[in-house]
């Protein structure tokens, strides 16, 4: 029987092989398709038998031509999507066995920071708290210097001019923010080498008087001095007043001679709390004495009598960095703000310091600013920031060659080379660290590049911050010589 479910694709077996001869012919007339199948099979087991056969009784036989129509088409070439190229492999950092961290752990180090980077690579070798910012000290200075570069410009100068009063027999003395001019006479130099002079300014006030037929013939009466230019207040809050009176610091005005020392040749020097007034003696005297001095500020568009001015920038930077000069610094800060529209007062410090330091790509993140020297505990800075920029400043970009060049050197040059600093076996490096140093009460700090014992370049900050005491200077000098000793094989650990 057929299964009901049968599509009649196919019969019974059993009935077509039980009767081959009776039933063939009409199995296929009931079964059409079947027939077509069965019959289509035949022709082939024929053809192919009478092949077999031919094939035995006669030569090869000629290729019979295959038609076009029967050929197969080519297939489409397909290009495989390109497998997805592994991540790069990191290179691994080489092993570093030379360690630094007995000498890291100096007690005398108080609270300490630091970090040393290849200054070729860039790759940091050693870090301790390198990315927290803190006070610095003067190595404050090096950003001071930075930003006054990127401002001011290296051949920048401060003039200080004196132009004709608004009465009769008067002059003005308007400072435009030279902390360096000099009451000594000119040829005699100051403790600033270079510095412009009060005998030569006066020569041209009096020539200049003599030459109007207004005034000549007629006497200088009263001197009138203007201080405008920086802002009040003159001393700022979070310094130790007593930094004036040991001869660090004078009040920050944008006139007074000599930095307002009491001796315009010594480095140290008390400095009195009207320099505003000291400058204006010193002037009137060079003008020939007896004059009434006032304090105002200069008539608009009034006639300019005489103008002298300050060495340039360039010039400037250097002598603050080799002694560590506070008076600079803060004169080259405080014209770094008003140059760059920030203001002329220490709050504007913090603004136009930062903005101008932008320019050399480093993140300035962090960095607070209260003054230029670097006196005050409330500057922040990481000693990441320092490394970095002191990479540039190695590599001179820009014109950042300069504040290379006026880095004391160990036991070579400025306050690297006092009889306290790399000495004993620390005097292995001599000659090989180029740094600014830095000391406040409460801290005590270095910083510049180190040409190691190996022939690799470093670049370092480190601060000793806390209850420390001046034996630290030893200790810093003690872990930047081991630097030096280990040079590119400077261990983390």
């Amino acid at each position: 029987m057929r299964n009901p479910d049968d599509d009649g694709t196919s019969g019974d077996v059993t009935d077509v092989t039980a009767t081959p001869r009776a039933g063939f012919g009409s199995f296929f007339r009931r079964h059409p398709r079947a027939w077509a199948i069965g019959g289509g099979a035949l022709v082939f087991a024929l053809l192919g038998t009478g092949a077999v056969v031919a094939g035995a009784a006669a030569p090869e036989p000629s290729p019979t031509p295959v038609a076009a129509a029967s050929a197969s088409p080519t297939p489409t070439a397909t290009t495989p999507p390109p497998r997805p190229a592994p991540a790069a492999v990191p290179a691994a950092s080489r092993l570093r066995t030379c360690s630094v961290a007995d000498l890291a752990a100096d007690p005398r180090l108080a609270d300490f920071q630091g970090q040393v980077v290849n200054a070729t690579t860039g790759e940091v070798l050693f870090d301790r708290g390198g990315q927290t910012p803190s006070r610095t000290a003067s190595v404050l200075k090096l950003l001071t210097s930075a930003a006054a570069l990127q401002v001011l410009g290296p051949d920048y100068r401060a003039t200080t001019t004196v132009v004709k009063g608004a009465t009769p027999g008067s002059v003005v003395f308007v400072g435009g923010g030279d902390l360096t001019l000099s009451r000594t006479p000119s040829g005699d130099e100051s403790v600033y080498p270079g510095a412009a002079h009060l005998d030569d300014l006066a020569a041209q006030v009096e020539a200049a008087w003599e030459a109007d037929p207004a005034t000549a013939g007629t006497p200088i009466t009263s001197l009138v001095l203007d201080s405008s230019y920086f802002a009040d207040p003159a001393w700022e809050p979070s310094w130790n007043r007593k930094e004036l009176f040991d001869g660090y610091m004078p009040e920050i005005t944008a006139l007074q001679v000599d930095g307002d020392r009491d001796s315009p040749y010594d480095s140290t020097s008390e400095r009195s709390e009207d320099p505003v007034g000291r400058a204006g003696e010193a002037f009137a005297d060079e003008l020939g004495g007896g004059l009434d001095i006032q304090r105002g500020t200069a008539p608009a568009g009034a006639a300019v009598l005489g103008q002298v001015q300050s060495a340039p920038v360039s010039t400037l930077i250097q002598q603050a960095l080799v002694v560590s000069d506070n008076t600079i610094a803060e004169m080259l800060a405080r014209l770094t703000a008003i140059v760059s529209g920030d203001g002329n007062s220490f709050s504007a410090l913090n603004s136009a310091i930062p903005k101008a330091l932008q320019a050399y790509g480093i993140d300035t993140t962090g960095i607070v600013i209260a003054d230029g020297s670097g006196l005050s505990d409330n500057n922040a800075v990481p000693p990441s920031y320092l490394t970095q920029l002191m990479r540039k400043v190695n590599a001179r970009e820009g014109t950042l060659g300069v504040i290379l060049d006026g880095l004391p050197i160990s036991g070579e040059k400025g306050s690297l080379s006092y009889s306290d600093r790399f000495t004993g076996a620390n005097s292995d490096a001599d000659g090989a660290v180029w740094a600014k140093t830095g000391w406040i009460d409460t801290g005590y700090t270095l910083a510049g590049v180190v040409y190691a014992q190996d022939g690799t370049t470093l670049t370092f900050a480190v601060y000793a911050l806390g209850d420390v005491s001046d034996d630290a200077k030893q200790a810093i000098d003690t872990i930047t010589t081991g630097f030096w000793r280990c040079g590119d094989n400077l261990s983390n650990n």
